[in-house]
Order: structure tokens, then sequence, then C-alpha cells
């Protein structure tokens, strides 16, 4: 099976980068970089891991559900969310080779590629974000008001250029999914956007929070104008890097996944809050110099916010 990758060439290390830096270390001349695929050492993966652990614990300690989900999805399943319409610029594909068209159209070694002809249909999604699988996943089910789910699923997308942990071809992200009544998706939203600033502030992570637009409704619909009114997505950026985000769908993915509350009957409504993991690493790195430093302030900063937590609940008599 082989999978659609753009052409472009992965952007250089920036400026004032030494042999070493972790910024530059992720955009080491391995097979794959220029193609936005880089790879992780024994330290970065350590703080990935470390991450990936505190976000789903967050998850967890909310009453979320740890579930694994494919990473691959039909197609058809996407367009049906209006995933191509929304999201052509990032749509990746998959598609199986056509064994008898292959042996006249062979792969090529000039272009690097299986050129077109050489495969069948392309029926399978690679998708962006790692919550619409788990919007298929409960099609035609009916859930509990305050139901989540917290997964970590490789994502891809298309890029007009591809940047060590910044912008990537694949990578991996940590959702916090809440699906159910329209005030457990909103609730959900207003803790973990606290969650992610506290955490910040402990990290030394200086964060802004900005509106963002994804275009999940219909443009021409009411859904589409409410959007444009009410914003249905914020950042929370380091520098110029977005490195988490908090999203309400309202119940569009209710609607379409056909996903009902148990105590109405009526569709769910959805959020969720994404965590791009690599680009977690680039902040952390750029910031605190090193993965050593930057492992360290992630250790200390859940150290930190634990015993806040515990001072809150006051003693215990």
């Amino acid at each position: 099976m082989t999978v659609t990758t753009p052409a472009h060439a992965g952007a250089p290390g920036k400026a004032g980068e030494t042999q070493g830096d972790p910024q530059r270390e992720a955009q080491r001349d391995r097979p794959g970089t220029t193609r936005g695929l880089p790879s992780l050492g024994p330290e970065g993966t350590r703080l990935l891991r470390l991450l990936d652990d505190t976000f789903e614990a967050w998850g967890v300690a909310a009453g979320a559900r740890p579930m694994t989900m494919p990473p691959l999805l039909p197609a058809a399943d996407l367009a049906r969310l209006d995933y191509y319409d929304n999201f052509p610029h990032q749509a990746v594909v998959a598609a199986p080779l056509d064994l008898e068209r292959r042996t006249t159209t062979p792969f090529s070694a000039d272009t690097g590629c299986f050129p077109s002809e050489a495969l069948e249909p392309a029926a399978l999604g690679l998708p962006s974000a790692s919550c619409y699988a788990v919007y298929l996943d409960h099609q035609g089910t009916s859930v509990a008001d305050d139901t989540l789910v917290t997964i970590c699923s490789w994502c891809f997308r298309k890029e007009t250029h591809y940047e060590g942990m910044r912008r990537q071809l694949g990578f991996r992200m940590r959702e916090i999914v809440a699906i159910g009544a329209r005030e457990h998706a909103e609730t959900h939203l207003a803790s973990f956007t606290a969650r992610i600033q506290a955490f910040a502030a402990a990290l030394d992570l200086p964060l802004r929070r900005e509106a963002a637009c994804d275009p999940f409704f219909d443009k021409g619909g009411s859904k589409a104008v409410l959007q444009r009114l009410t914003p249905v997505k914020y950042e929370f950026l380091y520098e110029d890097l977005a490195i988490a985000s908090v999203n309400t769908h309202r119940n569009f993915f209710g609607d379409r996944c056909d996903i009902t509350l148990e105590s109405t009957g009526g569709p769910a409504f959805t959020s969720c809050v994404a965590f791009g993991l690599e680009r977690w690493l680039s902040a952390l790195t750029r910031r605190h110099g090193s993965w050593e430093s930057a492992t360290q302030a992630v250790l200390d900063a859940n150290a930190r916010l634990r015993a806040d937590a515990s001072g809150t609940a006051g003693p215990v008599i």
C-alpha cells in the first residue's frame, strides 16, 4: 500500500542553532527528514512520553476512557464528515498497488514515486486529527450526557513546507474528547483551558490564547454564520507555534454520525482538547535549551501542580 506525500523539501535549521541542539537534531539528514518525517532519539522520546502520560492522566482524572484508534479511516466516512471539502489542502490518502498495472507502470527511481496509474483507487484516508476516529467509532450509538474519551494517534497533514518538530507530515496528537450534553461539552473546554494555562505557568512557558477557525460547517449554512460570530476553536501559541487547542463542534458530529443522548434521544454535542506532542517538544526545548532541561521542567511542573492540588483539597481530618 502506498501513501501520497507532498514533494516539498523541509526548511533548514534556524540561524544560530548549534550541533546537538534539539531543534537541529530533529532535522538531521535522515531518510524521510525532508518529507516532514524526522525521528527522535532517546532524550526526545523520553520527553514525548512524559508529556503524553501527563496529558492522558489529565483526561483519566476527569473520567475519560483511554482508547486506541486505527491510523487509517475509510475515505467514505471522512467524506461524509465533509473532511475533503473542508481540509483538501491537508488531505493524505492511501492506496494499494494495482498488481496488474504495476508491471507496465513500475516504481520510478527518478521521481521516487509510484505513478498514479499503478495504484488502485484510494479508499483510505489518514486523518489530520485524532478525534475523527472517536466520532466514527461512536456512530449509531447512544451515549451518556458526560462521556469522555482520550486517545493518542498518529496524524497526517500535507503542508506547504516542513520544519523539524514544528511542522511535520506525520505527528502524534493526544486528544481528550467530550461527547454528550451541550453543558458537558462546554464545561470540558473551560476546565482544560484552565489546566493548560496553569501547566504553562508552572513550566515558565509563555502562551497566548487566540481565536482560530476550522471550517467544520457548511459555509453557507446557519452554523457557519454562527461560527463567524462565536469562535469554535482557540489555540495556545508559544511564539508563533500553536501547540494545543480547544475546539467545540456543537452538534455537527452528533448529527453526521447519528450519536444520540441516552437522556433525551437528541443529537450529542462534542468538543475536544488537542495537544500536538512534537510541537510541545519544539516549544519546550526552545524555551529551556536542552532535552534535559525541558524534561526537568515538566517533572517540576507536574510536582508543583500536584502539590497545589493537594493544598487546595485541604487537610484530611
